[in-house]
């Protein structure tokens, strides 16, 4: 396009002061969201199969993974459920999905708290003594994204999102 600059979406809601939605939580092994979306039936095979029952349908009938729920055992039965390549077992990684911690989190407001931490099987969050309590710190080389330290948070500090969105990759989440 001459002289014509392509916007992207993101581009246009951040023009217009309205920050881009984040993309949604896709089950583990999901491809690029814009191939996701094109394969994808909505038939519930993956949220059918999955034991942990951590996928659960949003908007358009696509399953999302809500962590609210449990946590991602990355057991490959929502991948074998599925047979339309949406989710494709043979990409590098499930995703690239991390924790995050906002500041309502209970230890950052001097109450004792190790909820997170105990829920974590990967010890991907520690605490570090500080003046007033112990601080919690996040490991994002270890964290996994698998939702366990979500739900158990008893404030809703701790929420999963993807960093730095891989906009036309082969592996959204990753």
């Amino acid at each position: 396009m001459t002289g014509t600059a392509a916007f992207s979406a993101d581009r246009r809601a951040f023009l217009r002061g309205r920050p881009a939605a984040p993309p949604p939580l896709r089950p583990p092994w999901a491809i690029s969201e814009a191939r996701f979306v094109d394969l994808c039936t909505g038939c519930d095979d993956c949220v059918t199969a999955c034991p942990e029952h951590v996928l659960g349908r949003g908007e358009g009938r696509y399953p999302l993974f809500d962590p609210q729920q449990g946590e991602c055992l990355f057991c490959r039965k929502c991948v074998d459920a599925c047979d339309t390549g949406a989710l494709d077992g043979g990409l590098a990684g499930p995703w690239t999905i991390k924790a995050g911690i906002a500041p309502a989190c209970l230890a950052q407001n001097g109450v004792t708290c190790f909820s997170c931490r105990d829920a974590c099987g990967e010890a991907a969050i520690r605490f570090r003594p500080a003046v007033g309590g112990a601080l919690p710190e996040l490991d994002l080389a270890r964290c996994t994204g698998c939702g366990a330290c979500v739900g158990v948070c008893p404030v809703a500090a701790i929420s999963l999102a993807i960093p730095d969105h891989a906009h036309g990759s082969e592996h959204a989440h990753g």
